[in-house]
């Protein structure tokens, strides 16, 4: 087998950061508890689904950019089971595209600093919210963590470590 290219080489670690990202954003959506969706940390801050909206629209937007579409959508929450899928729709799409080898109309540096740095910035935001609301996510040796590019579903490896 040949040397992949460092193009390869990039898209490959980009669809690793996706899998990162399903997995560390899968865990804080996971066995939220009823009423968590709508939790108000004060006055004005977006609810979780809010949040989880947002990264959905987040992952569409880069997925358009990175087909050439670009197109923003700013999107009413859905009921909480169903942004929860929307989210691992989008990466799975967002990954699908890369995995394709369809040509790029972004920069995977771009797309990296915009919708994805975006998008683990709320996913820290949602988990920070589920400690505030009473339901913390445990910590995780996340170095240990078997995550592999195009696993990107809610069906995840289990943690081997958490604490």
């Amino acid at each position: 087998m040949s040397e992949p290219t460092e193009f390869h080489a990039q898209r490959h670690l980009f669809r690793h950061t996706l899998a990162t990202l399903a997995y560390r954003c899968g865990k804080t959506l996971r066995n939220a508890p009823a009423g968590f969706a709508e939790f108000q940390a004060g006055e004005g801050a977006r609810t979780p689904v809010e949040i989880l909206a947002h990264i959905g629209d987040l992952l569409d937007w880069g997925l358009s950019m990175a087909n050439g579409e670009r197109k923003w959508n700013d999107s009413k929450p859905l009921p909480w089971d169903d942004e929860v899928n929307r989210f691992f729709a989008a990466v799975k799409k967002f990954d699908d595209y890369l995995r394709s080898g369809a040509s790029l109309q972004a920069s995977l540096e771009n797309l990296f600093q915009g919708p994805v740095a975006d998008a683990f910035t709320h996913s820290g935001q949602i988990g920070i919210l589920r400690r505030m609301a009473g339901a913390p996510v445990k910590a995780e040796n996340y170095f240990k963590a078997e995550i592999q590019a195009g696993r990107v579903g809610s069906d995840q490896i289990p943690p081997k470590r958490e604490f």
